[in-house]
């Protein structure tokens, strides 16, 4: 018996370890009042109710597995989402989450916690394999404390996609080397805008030493510079690289090529304020052909260079991202074999041929952009085949032809063939696109007629541009049925309107209308119905009166633009909302309102250029503290400049007040952080000395100060803006010498300078030429790429420099300055000696013009290296020597001038020199030879050793005509003494022809006087 009680005793003790262990193992794994915990952090987070969806709901009593954004294991919380919340404070080291010690995953994604730092007990969450805290508004240090996380799989601190942003996380102490280094089971990493600022060897070599099973590195924006360095490589497993938007100025590593798992490559380059940062170099090919690939961005590295290879059959690749990358020639037909493909994104690069054939095999093929490029020939029919397409843009290119026929294509969301070349009528077939929403067919050379009616059928569009056609507009007005689609864009300028569009009435929703440059002579009184207007395009019309209806029109307009009408009278009433007023280019009479400024409070561009406006500007101006674009150009403004204007401590970037008659001096009180990129002042009456203080313009690119009344030294202070591209200072009373721009560094920029009609003395500073790096050509021969003024924040806001220059003899006006336009003029001043052997080297020089000063010397014969020279004025100076054959390089060489100098010898010949008129080479005695003369023989002027570089030259052609005219005059004259009887014969035959031309002398010599006189003649 005892052996039974023994085994029952056993059986009881294992049963009640068993049930101790069981209720260990559920105490350990389930910490606390799971319950309790979840509401406490409910009532301890800040968020709002009514757009909650997840904490709203949790509620006590009932089930705290089954919440929303819950989930549990076993009755433990084991998932807990969040993301989403609007969550704006209420976390941080004393909160229950800490107390959820059986959490797996943990997603706080896109909330707002008021820039708070990550809390320091996260560490106590060490069973956490999914970390999700991106875009939740933490800041500051990312702490240590994370890096005690050792189980995490996938960690997401990200807090930016671009890097235009502040970073709000960062990696110092600890750095990212240290962060990481515990993370051996991590498979997913997302650190995007967290700022690590780190280099290539640096941060590459830490994560392949500390990940072995990363296969998703996400490190964009994240102030990471290169090289990337190859011990990447040891990360086989490596499916996904995102490192957009960094620092780097690298080639890319050939290397890439080599990851036997990668899926998507992501090298995305960034442009902000004027700085481009990116890859540079030649793309290899072999990373296209990787057989795994399905992702490659490539965008925005204007310096990475590269083509697209033959694609082999069967490959994975789904997107292609190209854009404003440098990538050039044809668009292989092999593309046809990516079966796969639904994006295709190369925008803005240099591809050229024509689309090819195979494009029909891309049959999931969604998105299309081949826009900004050179592509040719006509668009395949093809293409509008493609089952899946849904987007498609071809705008600016060189497409011709006439459109395909469309069929009933229902996918078509988007199509884009503005600017290109394309002829004929539109296809009525276009409105088969029935899931057509937004149709751009503008600046092309569409003709016929185009049925406005027939968009009704085309329910679901909201934009339409048929601008820049020449189309004819027509809709019938007849039928009151027609039910139009609602739009939010129109555009028909250049349509041949000469009134609104009738069906406009009933447009509602419309958001942008532009009628530009059509022949409307009145704004129609139920434009108010147009109630969600808010930009307006009616420049280029006829219109003489604004009504009534369309002035209270204008409180709502945000962009208004009425520029080149023939408007009258009194200024507008200004609506205070806009951003964008145009009203240049009028007839506008009145002074400006003293209150203007109370109208321009939000306004970003305001122009009354080109009108009849009188009076002063109102100092109410400098209350306008959002204008980056003012121009109150071409009226007939004066008074002084009001002292506020220039002291304006805001974004303003162009002032433009030239050809007014503004007077008194240039206020010298620009601010530490001028912004200004634009100051122009041509055409006033200003006097006084330069400003000191337009020094602290850094950013200035147009200077242009040119037909006033300064007095003052040249503003050597101006060396310092690198930024510079015209400086105009002509016709002023600037004196003393410019040699205080001897530097290496100065204007490197600079494309214009114009300094002629002062009074500048000395010598030409050789040195500083040859920092006018915008005068030179690049390596292959290219123009440096010189930005022109591109303001404003929408397409049509713009600001264009208007320049004038004295090419060729005349005055050229640059309504935009060119990127390939450089001139140089510095005439009518008393600069002296020689023309620097420096202006050689500014081979992309367009005008030259050095006349009307004291240069002496030779003409330098680097002047041949000017191969784009095309105008050329070396007048009125001293100049000596011969002309430089190396000038008959000069094949654009249009004008020329050298005269009124002291140059010598003759004008070269086989040569486009000959083409100029003689007046080109007036007033050089010593020249000689075409277009001076028709070449026949001369004598040559005394030379007198004047010029060294002709003392001893000589003249084999002159030689060669004298001695011929010796030898002949000594056959003669020897014939007649030595042969007497042909001296005979020759007194006789000159005696006949006198007779005959003089009959008198006949009479007056008798036969015997005759004969007397002929043989005294023949004996002598």
């Amino acid at each position: 018996m005892k052996t039974p009680l023994l085994s029952w005793l056993f059986l009881l003790r294992i049963c009640y370890v068993s049930l101790t262990f069981h209720t260990f193992v559920v105490s350990t794994q389930c910490p606390g009042d799971q319950q309790s915990l979840l509401l406490q952090l409910k009532n301890t987070l800040t968020f709002d109710p009514a757009t909650s969806q997840k904490l709203v709901n949790w509620k006590n009593g009932s089930d705290y597995c089954s919440w929303e954004g819950v989930s549990c294991k076993r009755g433990c919380v084991s998932n807990l989402d969040l993301s989403n919340e609007a969550i704006t404070g209420g976390l941080d080291n004393s909160s229950p989450l800490f107390g959820l010690k059986s959490i797996d995953n943990l997603n706080l994604a896109n909330n707002s916690f008021n820039y708070t730092r990550i809390p320091s007990e996260f560490k106590q969450l060490t069973g956490l394999r999914n970390l999700n805290l991106s875009y939740a508004g933490f800041a500051g240090q990312v702490p240590i404390e994370v890096s005690h996380l050792t189980r995490l799989v996938t960690l997401d601190l990200s807090t930016l996609d671009t890097p235009f942003d502040t970073p709000l996380l960062k990696l110092e102490k600890p750095n990212l080397k240290v962060l990481i280094r515990n993370f051996s089971e991590l498979v997913e990493l997302y650190l995007d805008g967290v700022n690590i600022s780190a280099q290539g060897t640096e941060w590459c070599q830490a994560i392949s030493s500390s990940l072995p099973k990363l296969r998703v590195l996400s490190l964009s924006a994240c102030s990471l510079s290169g090289p990337i360095d190859s011990s990447l490589l040891k990360l086989q497993s490596l499916s996904v690289i995102r490192l957009d938007y960094n620092d780097f100025s690298i080639q890319v590593p050939e290397f890439f090529s080599k990851f036997p798992n990668l899926t998507s490559l992501h090298l995305r380059g960034s442009c902000f304020g004027g700085t481009c940062s990116g890859l540079y170099g030649t793309f290899p090919e072999k990373i296209f052909q990787v057989p795994t690939l399905q992702t490659i961005d490539l965008s925005w590295n204007l310096q990475l260079q590269g083509s697209l290879p033959e694609f082999p059959k069967n490959a994975s690749l789904r997107s292609l991202v190209l854009s404003r990358a440098n990538f050039s020639g044809l668009l292989p037909n092999s593309i046809g074999h990516l079966k796969m493909l639904s994006m295709i994104d190369i925008w803005g690069c240099n591809f050229t041929g024509s689309i090819p054939s195979s494009i029909e095999d891309l049959h999931q093929l969604v998105y299309f952009d081949l826009s900004w490029n050179k592509f040719n020939g006509s668009i395949p029919s093809s293409l509008f085949s493609l089952p899946m397409l849904q987007y498609l843009y071809l705008s600016n290119n060189h497409f011709s032809g006439q459109l395909p026929e469309f069929g009933n294509f229902s996918s078509l969301q988007v199509l884009d063939l503005s600017s290109n070349s394309l002829e004929g009528p539109i296809p009525m077939s276009i409105f088969n696109l029935r899931e057509l929403n937004e149709l751009y067919l503008s600046s092309n050379n569409f003709s016929g007629s185009f049925p406005l009616n027939d968009i009704q059928q085309l329910k679901n569009l909201s934009s339409l541009d048929l601008s820049y056609n020449s189309l004819l507009i027509n809709y019938d007005t007849s039928n009151s049925s027609y039910s139009f689609p609602q739009l939010a864009t129109l555009k028909l300028a250049a349509g041949k309107l000469r009134t609104f569009p009738d069906f406009l009435r009933n447009q509602s929703a419309l958001s942008a209308l532009d009628l530009s440059l059509n022949q409307i002579h009145e704004i129609p009184n139920w434009i108010l119905k147009l109630s969600g207007l808010s930009q307006l395009n009616l420049s280029c019309n006829s219109l003489v009166n604004l009504s009534g209806p369309f002035l209270n029109l204008t409180s709502q307009l945000f962009v208004l633009d009425l520029h080149s009408n023939q408007l009258q009278g009194q200024i507008p009433m200004l609506p205070p909302s806009a951003s964008y007023l145009d009203y240049s280019r009028n007839n506008f009479s009145s002074s400006i309102p003293a209150d203007i400024g109370d109208f321009l409070m939000q306004t970003s561009f305001f122009s009354l250029a080109s009108n009849h406006i009188h009076g002063i500007i109102p100092e109410s101006v400098c209350k306008a503290t959002s204008l980056e674009v003012l121009d109150l150009s071409n009226n007939s403004l004066s008074g002084m400049i009001p002292q506020c204007l220039t002291a304006i401590n805001g974004p303003l970037a162009v002032l433009d007040l030239r050809r007014n008659k503004l007077s008194g001096t240039l206020p010298d009180n620009f601010p530490e952080n001028c912004s200004l990129q634009t100051l122009d002042l041509n055409g006033n009456v200003i006097g006084g000395q330069f400003p000191k203080s337009l020094a602290n313009c850094r950013m200035l690119e147009v200077l242009n100060l040119g037909n006033n009344q300064i007095t003052d030294v040249f503003p050597c202070l101006l060396k310092n803006i690198s930024s510079l591209r015209v400086l105009v200072l002509r016709f002023n009373k600037f004196y003393d010498r410019i040699e205080c721009l001897k530097t290496n560094s100065a204007w490197p920029k600079l494309q214009i300078i114009d300094i002629a009609r002062n009074n500048f003395t000395g010598k030409i500073p050789g040195s500083l030429l040859k920092t006018w790096q915008a005068m030179m050509a690049d390596e292959d021969g290219a123009v440096s790429n010189i930005h022109y003024q591109n303001l404003g924040n929408y397409t049509e806001s713009y600001y264009l420099d208007t320049i004038a220059v004295t090419v060729k003899g005349g005055e050229r006006e640059l309504v935009r300055i060119l990127t390939d336009f450089t001139s140089i003029d510095i005439s009518c001043n008393n600069f002296n000696g020689p023309i620097p052997e420096e202006v050689g080297k500014l081979v992309s020089l367009y005008a030259l013009n050095l006349s009307s000063n004291a240069l002496t010397g030779a003409i330098p014969s680097s002047l041949g290296n000017l191969r784009h020279l095309e105008s050329l004025d070396l007048s009125d100076n001293k100049l000596s020597g011969t002309i430089p054959s190396e000038l008959s390089k000069l094949n654009f060489l249009s004008f020329l001038n050298l005269s009124s100098n002291q140059l010598v010898g003759k004008i070269p010949t086989g040569t486009q020199i000959q083409s100029f008129s003689a007046d080109s080479f007036a007033g050089n005695k010593g020249l000689y030879g075409p277009p001076l003369d028709d070449g026949s023989p001369r004598l040559p002027p005394t030379l007198e050793g004047k010029h060294s570089n002709s003392a001893h030259r000589i003249d084999w052609d002159l030689i060669s005509v004298e001695v011929g005219f010796i030898v002949g005059f000594g056959v003669a004259v020897g014939s007649l003494v030595l042969c007497k009887r042909w001296s005979k014969w020759y007194y006789k035959t000159m005696y006949k022809i006198l007779v005959n031309i003089f009959p008198q002398l006949e009479d007056r010599i008798g036969p015997h006087r005759r004969h007397v006189h002929i043989n005294q003649r023949f004996r002598r």
